[in-house]
């Protein structure tokens, strides 16, 4: 099925105004945006009843079957940061220009 571009919206909806006619198209606008209001209203309504008889799952609290043995769990240590190494940098003396 081909999308529905700007293109094609615009042309449906020229088509509209020189059929209905400019004082009509409001008014099939309001009455349309009406019955979808409506129309959603209801659905949401019945998914109101779907859910409100469809049983809702209870939360249990855990048991010490279902908790993990402190011994099986494995501590895994953290990455260490790459220590950073003081560089030092040592200057060969002049060969006697500056000496005081």
């Amino acid at each position: 099925m081909p999308n529905i571009g700007p293109a094609e919206l615009l042309v449906v909806l020229l088509v509209a105004l020189v059929v209905f006619g400019p004082r009509k198209l409001p008014e099939l606008g309001k009455s349309l945006g009406n019955g979808l209001r409506e129309f959603r209203k209801s659905t949401q309504g019945l998914r109101d009843d779907l859910n409100v008889t469809a049983p809702s799952p209870t939360v249990q609290a855990p048991t010490a079957a279902a908790v993990a043995p402190a011994a099986s769990v494995v501590a895994v240590p953290a990455a260490q940061p790459a220590a950073a190494h003081a560089v030092t940098a040592t200057l060969a003396p002049d060969s006697g220009a500056h000496q005081a």
